[in-house]
């Protein structure tokens, strides 16, 4: 057995990637939230994976994209943060088709400029079965590097190949003993998680004109020893949000409310008394004041 390994590694790529499935399939629960939808993940949530050959610290990124508005600046900037702190970066590519605009502009405008060593990563594999195809998809990620780097072809849905992934990855950390306790999945606080599952909810339940107008705030967290209240308040932009976010009689507010609260009694394997209010604060997204609390 070699020498232990730790580090932080960066996990990047244009949004609906699959970053954040990988992230749960690595770590074997559910830690980022993951739906189709872009922009599901805001912050920047560490999974730490732990094996006996060392400590891998995922720094699970927003999905990069040019931004159009202040929450568009302060995803990039999210995403920017995470990868001067790391000591790999894997760039997360959808191998079911060809680079695109998108991947084009992480590369130029984010990882052009480090010097941290990038790992592609190419998922979805599954869904492709021409091989002659799936190689062209590759090399079109490929060419947009200026130096050969090296390549992982993965199903983060099916888990193929994952353990290839972690070796790579392990190869390339630092020496040193382990950054958190052994047993710790994720250095989130509850109360952020929370947010993340009430939000994941929202998003899977309404359709397309709510999620990028959405923002669950945890306004009061209270723990006792049977069970955990939670006061959470949803703010969108519009009147006609509130309507739909509540639902005819209630009932998607209570949808969205019943499936939180089994999801986080789940995890807490306890009972959670939890309460949400919609509010509608106008244009939240374009003033910068309260996005580091809201996101």
């Amino acid at each position: 057995m070699g020498e232990y390994k730790s580090g932080f590694v960066a996990v990047v790529g244009r949004p609906n990637v699959g970053k954040s499935t990988l992230m749960n399939t690595v770590l074997g629960q559910k830690i980022a939230i993951a739906t189709d939808k872009a922009q599901t993940t805001r912050k920047r949530i560490k999974g730490i994976y732990t094996n006996e050959d060392g400590q891998i610290v995922f720094i699970d990124t927003p999905g990069i994209h040019k931004p159009l508005d202040k929450l568009g600046e302060f995803l990039l900037d999210e995403a920017k943060f995470s990868i001067p702190d790391s000591d790999v970066i894997l760039f997360i590519v959808d191998g079911s088709e060809p680079a695109g605009a998108g991947d084009k502009w992480i590369v130029n405008n984010i990882l052009s400029e480090t010097s941290t060593p990038v790992i592609i990563v190419m998922n979805k594999v599954d869904k492709i079965k021409d091989i002659v195809k799936r190689e062209q998809n590759l090399l079109s990620y490929k060419t947009l590097f200026q130096e050969n780097l090296p390549v992982v072809k993965i199903s983060a849905q099916t888990g193929r190949n994952i353990d290839t992934l972690i070796s790579s990855i392990m190869k390339k950390l630092p020496e040193g003993a382990p950054i958190y306790p052994e047993d710790e999945l994720t250095d989130e606080t509850m109360r952020s998680i929370a947010q993340e599952v009430i939000r994941e909810k929202i998003l899977l339940n309404t359709k397309d004109e709510i999620p990028h107008s959405v923002a669950v705030v945890i306004e009061k967290y209270e723990e006792k020893e049977n069970i955990d209240r939670i006061l959470a308040q949803i703010h969108v932009e519009h009147d006609s949000q509130k309507g739909i976010m509540i639902g005819k009689g209630g009932k998607m507010l209570k949808t969205i409310g019943t499936q939180a609260r089994q999801e986080l009694e789940k995890m807490l394997e306890k009972k959670v008394y939890l309460e949400l209010n919609v509010k509608v604060s106008k244009d939240w997204r374009k003033k910068s004041k309260n996005l580091e609390d809201w996101v």
